[in-house]
């Protein structure tokens, strides 16, 4: 799953999601399975949410493939399609696919270059896929 709009100044998930749609993808990668109601209480805590307005949310997360949907009696279940991980990797790895299409080698300048104060072991992975790279040429 692909998210399209990237939001460059905002943070976290806030950068893939609408306010409220981050707020529901942080709960419910906090547990397993929620319903509607479960996530509307938790969203409570900080500030009251109508729950119509968490269902629309929810059911368009579903839509967009980020949610799985399930009947559980009268009520339904949402689970995340991918763990916050997965998801975070996939997204991080199509983006830097996208700049590398449109930008090249100007990328990976840049992003050495923000490698100052990189730990050993990246370094050591940076190497090794070089290593792996020249012997493909």
């Amino acid at each position: 799953m692909l998210i399209r709009k990237f939001k460059i100044n905002e943070s976290g998930l806030n950068r893939f999601f609408g306010p409220l749609e981050a707020k529901i993808m942080d709960i419910l990668w906090n547990d397993v399975e929620m319903t509607i109601k479960d996530v509307q209480l938790v969203l409570d805590k900080e500030k009251m949410t109508n729950f119509n307005t968490v269902m629309t949310v929810m059911n368009r997360l579903v839509d967009k493939g980020i949610l799985q949907k399930r009947a559980d009696g009268r009520s339904s279940l949402f689970k995340p399609v991918q763990s916050r991980v997965e998801f975070l990797s996939e997204q991080s790895k199509e983006m830097t696919n996208e700049l590398m299409d449109e930008f090249g080698n100007v990328v990976v300048s840049h992003m050495l270059d923000a490698l100052e104060d990189v730990d050993d072991d990246l370094v050591a992975k940076l190497e090794q896929k070089i290593k792996e790279l020249k012997k493909d040429m």
